[in-house]
């Protein structure tokens, strides 16, 4: 019987196989060339598997407030997944030996100026994690099934920019999973067949 790291890695492996027409970004908001970013998609893996999200101090000059994985700018001389796991260390003390990579997935240009690329990992459950209060007001777990299921996000649009932007959001717990979280978790979703990891 295969591991659920095993069944992880091959439905990424398959999902990724082709070109997605059909994938989220808002490149068309970007003003100049957009910085590089990375963040970690920390799956914890349980009998239900669940994904670790963040949200961000309200008192900081950039995104208050906000759900969001853990990530940053990619310093230089780092790659994405170096970033992505030092990102997660620095603000949740997630010790990046535990953090098995299954892989980078689609990048994805927000209108705000950065070139993301998430990282998808494998943690074991249950880590002792401390969240850097200045980086990370809380940190919670949403299983992984509900957050890949497109039904349970609303679309809306609004002008920005002078255009019309459509971003996706969901509620969970008291918490509103939306913008460019959403969109990357959007992405990856049509990229996941997940009936496979729950067989």
């Amino acid at each position: 019987m295969s591991t659920f790291f095993e069944r992880l890695q091959r439905v990424f492996d398959d999902g990724h196989g082709y070109p997605h027409p059909d994938l989220i970004t808002d490149e068309r908001f970007a003003e100049g060339r957009p910085k590089p970013a990375a963040v970690l998609i920390p799956v914890v893996e349980r009998a239900e598997p669940g994904v670790i999200l963040t949200q961000r101090p309200t008192g900081l000059r950039s995104h208050p407030g906000q759900v969001a994985f853990p990530g940053g700018k990619i310093d230089e001389g780092e790659t994405p997944l170096e970033a992505a796991l030092r990102e997660a260390e620095e603000e949740l003390a997630m010790p990046r030996e535990k953090v098995r990579v299954i892989g980078a997935t689609d990048n994805y240009i927000t209108g705000t100026g950065f070139d993301v690329t998430p990282v998808l990992g494998v943690v074991p459950p249950d880590l002792p994690l401390v969240p850097n209060p200045g980086e990370v007001e809380s940190w919670f777990e949403v299983p992984l099934a509900t957050l890949f299921d497109r039904s349970n996000y609303t679309a809306n649009t609004v002008l920005w920019r002078g255009a019309e932007r459509t971003y996706y959001e969901m509620h969970y717990e008291g918490y509103r999973i939306w913008g460019v979280t959403a969109a990357i978790i959007a992405n990856l979703a049509h990229r996941l067949e997940l009936t496979e990891l729950f067989d």
